[in-house]
């Protein structure tokens, strides 16, 4: 198979722990760019914390996109266009929020390029840490959420979010998507928006296929591009149970597992032709 695209996500895959890339993932995917593959960035981070990644790979240059959100944004990187938008009202993120205080978990949103909170925690924190976007303390969370928001996140340790996980998934089952992106982050979109979901939204109109897609990623976000895409790919640093539905279990984050799949299943094969 000729591949035509390769879908990353960013934390523990494309990205190491120190949040850099390797110099060898990097010069693999400039050079499969050069050689007319695309490479998108799909991750459930906010945009503006994927653009220093889009401009170190070049996708403007190379004309591609970044899938935000988990994919409830699409950003033509060279035009900076808005191609895809879903949000959930103002009065989803308020339901969220009661259900947050009635599970004894935390909550964050977005609004303008910041992170919303009603309390400072050290979940919040991280997602400051990841994104590059500062952390708001407002006094009343559903007073200062007036406006559409993309996602809300609920936040707690692993071992309790799992639970909230599976109550709210039941709970909210035909209206809401609900999936953890990490141990500790419980993100709620807009019903059918998954990484796969907007990877097809955005593969369609450009004639390609998805048997010409590769998607590699770690997490149960990932589980969607993963199982959308010809190739799916989990890191090595992976959940056992995400392995066990990929096409190709790589490396891991800290081991060059991107590059490594760009140099057998792309480059390689180019060099073949």
């Amino acid at each position: 198979m000729s591949y035509k695209m390769i879908v990353l996500d960013l934390d523990d895959t494309l990205l190491r722990d120190d949040q850099t890339i390797s110099d060898r993932t990097k010069d693999a995917l400039l050079q499969a760019q050069e050689a007319g593959v695309k490479v998108v960035l799909a991750s459930g981070r906010p945009t503006y914390g994927m653009r220093w990644v889009a401009k170190e790979l070049k996708l403007d240059h190379y004309g591609s996109y970044i899938l935000s959100f988990n994919g409830s944004k699409i950003i033509d990187c060279k035009t900076n266009e808005e191609k895809y938008s879903r949000t959930l009202s103002a009065e989803t993120a308020h339901r969220l929020y009661d259900l947050s205080k009635r599970e004894g978990v935390g909550i964050l949103t977005y609004a303008e390029d910041a992170i919303l909170v009603e309390e400072e925690n050290e979940f919040a924190t991280i997602e400051s840490e990841l994104t590059g976007l500062p952390v708001q303390v407002v006094s009343n969370f559903k007073e200062a959420v007036t406006k559409p928001v993309v996602k809300a996140l609920m936040l707690k340790e692993a071992e309790r979010l799992v639970d909230v996980e599976k109550k709210l998934q039941t709970e909210l089952e035909g209206e809401l998507s609900v999936m953890r992106s990490k141990p500790f982050f419980l993100e709620f979109t807009q019903l059918g928006v998954t990484k796969g979901a907007s990877l097809d939204y955005l593969i369609t109109p450009m004639g390609i296929t998805s048997d010409e897609v590769i998607a590699i990623g770690d997490s149960y976000n990932d589980l969607a591009m993963i199982e959308y895409a010809g190739l799916g790919v989990a890191m090595g640093n992976a959940p056992e149970d995400i392995k066990e539905r990929a096409d190709y279990v790589s490396s891991s984050n800290m081991e060059d597992g991107v590059a490594e799949v760009v140099e057998k299943f792309v480059l390689n094969r180019l060099s073949r032709v």
